[in-house]
C-alpha cells in the first residue's frame, strides 16, 4: 500500500545528514528502518529550533503513526537532504512529512514518508495543545511544496 503525501504542505525545515557506513544492511543499501531515524532527526531538530528542546522533561511529541514510501535504494557514501513539511495542524496534533534526497541529486527523492505527532503532557500522559510556534502554522496558507511525490515505478 502506498500512502500519499499531500500536495499542499508547508516546508518548515531542511536538514543535511551523512549516509553512514553502519546505515547499510547486508544487501548493501541503507536499511529501511534507518529512514525512520532520518525522519526522526529532522523532526527533533525542527522542534528544537522552534521551541528550545525535546528532552522528555516537558510536554512533547508522541508518534501516533508513521510510514515511508521507498523509491530507490540509498547507498554509502553520500550526503542527504531531509526536507520536513507540515500539514493539517490541529489542537493537539500535526501531520509531518519528509522527502529524502541525495545532496548530489537535488529534486530527486529517494524516499518520502510521514508521521502524525500528538503533543502529550509528560506528567499526565494525556494530549495537550500544541506549542504556540506550531499552533501559529495553522494560519499559514499551505502552499504546494516544491517536491511532488514521485510516481511508483511503472506508473
Amino acid at each position: 500500500m502506498r500512502l500519499d503525501i499531500p500536495e499542499h504542505k508547508i516546508l518548515v525545515h531542511e536538514l543535511s545528514l551523512p549516509i553512514m557506513w553502519g546505515d547499510m544492511d547486508a544487501l548493501g543499501h541503507v536499511n529501511n528502518t534507518v529512514y525512520f531515524k532520518y525522519m526522526e532527526q529532522a523532526r527533533v531538530s525542527w522542534i528544537e529550533a522552534i521551541s528550545g528542546s525535546v528532552d522528555g522533561r516537558d510536554d512533547g511529541p508522541v508518534i501516533a503513526n508513521a510510514f515511508f514510501n521507498f523509491y530507490r535504494p540509498l547507498v554509502f557514501p553520500g550526503d542527504l537532504v531531509v526536507k520536513l513539511y507540515v500539514a493539517d495542524p490541529g489542537r493537539t496534533s500535526i501531520d509531518t512529512f519528509v522527502t529524502i534526497e541525495r545532496s548530489d541529486e537535488p529534486g530527486s527523492p529517494y524516499a518520502a514518508g510521514g508521521a502524525t505527532l500528538v503533543w502529550v503532557s509528560s506528567s499526565e500522559g494525556r494530549p495537550v495543545p500544541l506549542p504556540e510556534p506550531i499552533r501559529a502554522l495553522k494560519g499559514t496558507p499551505a502552499l504546494p511544496g516544491s517536491d511532488a511525490p514521485p510516481a511508483l515505478p511503472g506508473k
